[in-house]
């Protein structure tokens, strides 16, 4: 039988890094947002230098809060998908919303993927529960990953108690630990 050419090969999902997510005075802006998405870049150059797979998800949510038409659905500038990068984009908070996603998911044996981005409390969060019931190896990037201010309560504490509920269907590493075993990573 012939491996697929993704098996075993770490793939980068980048979740939702939106202008939206960015903006201040929008519904989900995330206030530090600037940490999380310069380790973000960090972690997609690294990708893109190493010639492993990217993905990308773009959230396209049909809500007054979320207008797919507006220009805040857009791609932050440096984080944009580049050709032969995969874009999947999803109207509800889990990836697997998407009927492509879904297809490309099922047609992977072995894949790791390791997930940077935003909305960590919905869309990586959604996407790593639907993905553990898929016998789909997650691995959360948790200095890479950022989630909204809460409506009350200290932004950092949320953020942590959220990783931990994600940690239980996937595995949390940093971003220097990923970086530092990078080339065990490979191939």
């Amino acid at each position: 039988m012939l491996a697929s050419i993704t098996d075993d090969l770490p793939i980068l999902v980048c979740a939702d890094l939106q202008v939206e997510y960015l903006t201040p005075g929008r519904r989900h802006v995330i206030l530090d947002g600037e940490a999380a998405t310069m380790r973000c870049l960090e972690l997609l150059t690294l990708w893109r230098d190493k010639l492993w797979p990217v993905m990308h998800l773009k959230r396209i949510a049909q809500a007054a809060w979320f207008n797919p038409a507006s220009r805040l659905t857009d791609w932050i500038a440096e984080a944009k998908p580049r050709p032969g990068e995969m874009t999947f984009e999803h109207p509800l908070p889990s990836a697997y919303s998407s009927s492509r996603f879904v297809d490309y998911m099922s047609n992977i044996r072995n894949g790791r993927f390791v997930v940077i981005g935003f909305s960590l409390d919905e869309t990586i969060l959604a996407t790593a529960v639907d993905g553990f019931h898929r016998s789909h190896r997650y691995q959360v990037v948790a200095d890479a990953v950022a989630c909204r201010q809460p409506g009350m309560g200290e932004a950092a504490a949320y953020k942590q108690a959220v990783v931990n509920v994600v940690g239980n269907f996937a595995t949390i590493q940093s971003s220097a630990e990923l970086i530092k075993t990078s080339g065990a990573v490979a191939v």
